[in-house]
């Protein structure tokens, strides 16, 4: 029963740490645009990173 003690304020500091955490998120404006980054994956950006593509490179 003691451990209850030690269990409470470490879970109330992980809550707090937590809330912290995305009211960090939302002021720098992480979720602004949810839709480009989720189709961000599905094409190729070579021209961005630098890097030709697969069928372009000379080895």
């Amino acid at each position: 029963m003691d451990v209850i003690w030690l269990l409470i304020p470490l879970s109330v500091v992980l809550v707090l740490l937590a809330v912290r955490a995305f009211v960090w998120a939302v002021r720098t404006r992480q979720f602004d645009d949810l839709d480009r980054e989720a189709s961000r994956i599905l094409f190729e950006e070579s021209s961005q990173s630098g890097q030709q593509p697969e069928d372009q490179r000379h080895d």
